[in-house]
């Protein structure tokens, strides 16, 4: 299967796309970005987060154990946009995300944003 055309956004360097998170076995350590669409901590989950991360080909459930959230606490909080390291676990079909290495990257997110307001601003 081809790689899915790239859309014009910076595209975090060495990331799995999310549509190819089925093809690495499970347990593999892959790295992933995306923007956050969702952050859930349930009072029943014993300190456990979860993050929902959206690229241009899907989306990648990330689990945050309570230690890697306390050493990427900024990340996990403040990050608009995410590259999240992690082991690959699937179960009962559904893929996650064991988070290892969390890294905010939404400065490529604000210069993405900057630049068509840049753009737009030349030409009028």
């Amino acid at each position: 299967m081809p790689p899915p055309t790239p859309l014009p956004w910076p595209r975090p360097p060495a990331c799995v796309p999310a549509a190819w998170l089925d093809r690495p076995p499970p347990g593999a350590r892959v790295t992933v970005g995306g923007l956050v669409i969702l952050r859930q901590r349930p009072g029943t989950a014993g300190g456990t987060i979860f993050i929902t991360l959206e690229d241009e080909t899907g989306v990648v459930n990330v689990i945050v154990w309570r230690k890697m959230y306390e050493r990427f606490r900024r990340a996990v909080i403040a990050g608009r946009m995410l590259r999240v390291t992690g082991r690959l676990q699937r179960e009962a079909g559904v893929t996650h995300l064991l988070a290892e290495v969390i890294e905010d990257i939404s400065p490529m997110l604000d210069s993405l944003l900057d630049e068509p307001l840049s753009q737009g601003a030349s030409s009028g």
